[in-house]
This record gives C-alpha cells, sequence and structure tokens, in this order.
C-alpha cells in the first residue's frame, strides 16, 4: 500500500497532492447541532470573526496525550504526522491547528453541544508512529480516530481500529485506504475524473484520452479515468503512461495524429508537475485550445507555475470552491500567526462532524448507518457523503486557467 495523500503545492514525495476548501455557512438551531436542509446534513460553521486577544492560541509544535482540547464526554483521537519528515509535520501542524480553530468555534457558540474532547498524537509521519497513536488511542477509550494523513498509515492504523469496532476518518486520498469502517474524508480520483469527463461529455466532446505518471497516484488516476470514461459512455481514444517529464514529448508525439484526425479532442493531464510541459509541447506541435481541450485535476489548485503558462490558458480542472478557506483564513492567521495549509479546512471539518449530536451521542456512537446517510453532509469542504466502502464523494467545482489565476467555470456539482 502505498502512502499518498494531498498535502499542497510542495510535496514531501510524488504521491503527495494537494486537497480542498469550500464553505458550507450554516448556523445550528438552539436545540441539535444539525440542520436538515435540501435533504443534506448541514452541521453549523459560521462566518469568520476576527479573534480578540485572548483567543490568540499558540500553534502546535509537538504531540502527546498531554494536548487535549474540548470539554466533552465523548473520546476522539486525532492522529497526525508533527515530527519527522518537514514537510509532511507542516501540513500535520497546519491541520492539527484548523481543529483546534474548529473546537474554538464549538466551544463559543452557544447553541452547539460540546459532544467530544480530541486528544491529538503524533504519527511521526510513518506507519509504525500510527500504528503506535492508534493504540494509545483505543487503549485511551477513543470513540472515534481522526487521522493518519498518508495512505499507508491510514491503512495501517485502520486495520486496528477496525479490530477494535472503533470507526477512522482518514485524510489520504488513495482510495485503497478505505474500508468499511475506514472513512476517507478527502477528494478521490473518482470524483475527479466522473465532475471532468460528465462536464466535456455534455459539451460535445467524445474523443476523450488521458496521461498519466508511472507512479501509484498516476494509476489511481488512471484507473479512475478509464472506469469514469466508460461510466460517462465515452471509450477513450488513448491512454498514455509515463515515467517522468523527460518523455512528456514522446507522449505528445504519440498522440499528435490521433488529435489531426480529430479523434482526440480532450486530453487529461492530470500530474501537476508536467503539465507545464504537455503545454508547452502541444503549443509547439502546434495544437491549439480549440483543437483539444486540456484537463488537469484537483492537484492544479493554487498552482502559480500552472498560472503562469501560457499554453495551459483555457484548461480545466475539478475542485472545490475556494471559499471555505476564505471564510477560516483571517481567522487562523491572527489566532496562529501562520497562513493555514489547504489541508486544515479538512481537519475543520472532521472535528465539527465529530462533534454533531446524532453521530457522538449515538448508540454506539458514529455507527456505520449514520456515518454513510445518502444524504451526506455539508461542511467547511462542501457537500460530501461517506459510502459503505468507506470511500467518499464530493461535490466538485469546475475552475478554468487563465490570465492572473483560475476562476469558476461552474459550480459545485456531486
Amino acid at each position: 500500500m502505498t502512502g499518498w495523500t494531498r498535502t499542497g503545492h510542495r510535496l514531501a514525495q510524488r504521491g503527495i497532492t494537494q486537497a480542498f476548501a469550500i464553505v458550507g455557512l450554516f448556523v445550528l438551531s438552539a436545540c441539535s447541532p444539525i440542520h436538515i436542509a435540501s435533504r443534506t446534513i448541514d452541521f453549523g460553521f459560521g462566518g469568520s470573526s476576527q479573534p480578540t486577544a485572548n483567543q490568540t492560541m499558540t500553534p502546535l509544535t509537538t504531540a502527546g496525550p498531554g494536548q487535549v482540547f474540548g470539554r466533552g464526554p465523548v473520546q476522539v483521537a486525532l492522529l497526525l504526522p508533527l515530527t519527522g519528515n518537514a514537510g509532511l509535520a507542516s501540513v500535520g501542524q497546519s491541520m492539527a491547528n484548523g481543529s483546534r480553530l474548529a473546537m474554538a468555534f464549538i466551544e463559543a457558540n452557544p447553541n452547539i453541544a460540546e459532544n467530544t474532547t480530541i486528544t491529538l498524537r503524533d504519527t511521526g509521519g510513518t506507519v509504525a508512529g500510527a500504528t503506535s497513536a492508534t493504540q494509545a488511542a483505543l487503549a485511551s477509550g477513543a470513540k472515534l480516530i481522526l487521522g493518519p494523513l498518508r495512505g499507508d498509515s491510514v491503512t495501517a492504523a485502520g486495520a486496528a481500529a477496525r479490530a477494535a469496532g472503533v470507526p477512522l476518518i482518514g485524510f489520504s486520498n488513495n482510495p485503497g485506504a478505505a474500508g468499511p469502517g475506514v472513512y476517507l474524508l478527502s477528494v478521490l480520483p473518482d470524483m475527479e475524473m466522473k465532475r471532468a469527463l460528465s462536464y466535456v461529455k455534455a459539451k460535445g466532446r467524445r474523443g476523450v484520452a488521458g496521461a498519466f505518471p508511472s507512479s501509484a497516484y498516476g494509476q489511481a488516476l488512471q484507473t479512475a479515468f478509464r472506469q469514469q470514461a466508460v461510466q460517462a459512455g465515452l471509450s477513450p481514444s488513448a491512454v498514455y503512461t509515463f515515467s517522468g517529464a523527460s518523455e512528456v514529448s514522446q507522449v505528445v508525439s504519440q498522440a499528435l495524429p490521433l488529435i489531426k484526425k480529430g479523434l482526440i479532442d480532450t486530453l487529461f493531464i492530470p500530474d501537476r508537475a508536467t503539465a507545464p510541459a504537455f503545454g508547452a509541447q502541444l503549443a509547439q506541435a502546434g495544437v491549439s485550445p480549440a483543437d483539444v481541450q486540456i484537463v488537469g485535476s484537483a492537484d492544479w489548485e493554487g498552482d502559480t507555475t500552472i498560472a503562469a503558462t501560457p499554453s495551459l490558458s483555457g484548461a480545466l480542472y475539478p475542485a472545490v470552491d475556494p471559499a471555505g478557506m476564505a471564510a477560516i483564513r483571517a481567522d487562523y492567521q491572527a489566532r496562529f500567526n501562520s497562513q493555514p495549509h489547504a489541508l486544515a479546512t479538512i481537519a475543520y471539518t472532521a472535528t465539527i462532524l465529530a462533534n454533531v449530536n446524532t453521530l457522538s451521542l449515538a448508540n454506539p456512537p458514529y455507527n456505520p448507518m449514520l456515518m454513510t446517510t445518502p444524504t451526506g453532509f455539508n461542511g467547511r469542504d462542501g457537500v460530501f457523503r461517506f459510502l459503505s466502502n468507506g470511500r467518499s464523494e464530493y461535490a466538485l467545482a469546475l475552475m478554468q486557467v487563465g490570465a492572473g489565476g483560475a476562476s469558476r467555470l461552474e459550480g459545485p456539482k456531486l
């Protein structure tokens, strides 16, 4: 099992990619921590507010069972990498801060019951560390585990949690890490491909093709592309695999005859690192945006190099709306004196979700029937739902690359 997961614009390894934020601004009623609106459970968030001086929090730098926040009766463990690989640790610390921010919102809102106490535990970014942290959480009576971050760590932690009958919500976007009782709160390749393929089909395009890196992440994207193309009633004209940027020109050369014949009118190039090279090679070969619609992935969101690449102007990619991050950014900066990582909103959502009355106070808490309600939830990261196989589905928007960055082309849809 590989350990890739989204961690933003800088990679700890090639399999690590970005996640997203989209807002759900719903206020809770005095009698319940959820609303039912349009058959979707909205758990409360409220807008960003400027903290007062006594609300400032010290950023977390280490982990241990002494780091506890919240005052509720239900014990929840938050497993994140806070030491070890510097890139992962930075992401983990930002996510921990996002969780603390959510708990502060719960504590400050008189209409929300404080049901949970969260204990933060360091995984060190390793499988062994995740396993040890899980065992410690279970021994201390955790009823729910949030995290870890990497796919291999989620797999190991999930196995231990499942054996103890405790559900786990991991943060990896590796679909192979999911399973019954092991949920992934992340945007998975299937949803990215489904959203983008549905859009291009609706626009009359039929000659879809894709180029994918030969990494575990690339293989997952390729599998999702093939499967979702079939679901959309499309038959891929070609699927290419490459090992690195040095092979981009070779892929373009192979695709060029099909492009000239009109058999390829849409090319999926989800790999963020090589997307500019693909754009440049296509432009050099005389392929214009009118000839081929380029489609990227959610990993493109916020990438300054892609935004500054003229040959990628007009390219599309699925993502969640950035409004959720915008709603918490000022509060986060004021409290922690730093910029939030993109995954901070996912930790925020997980913390609020864990506190929901109907989940945390159920018997047993967080049981599968409630966790997998088909109507889903509307959180800081938008509308999502967990499936019985542990995977999640998110409502994604379509973004378009243009001068000065990306703009929203079409709103979120499941």
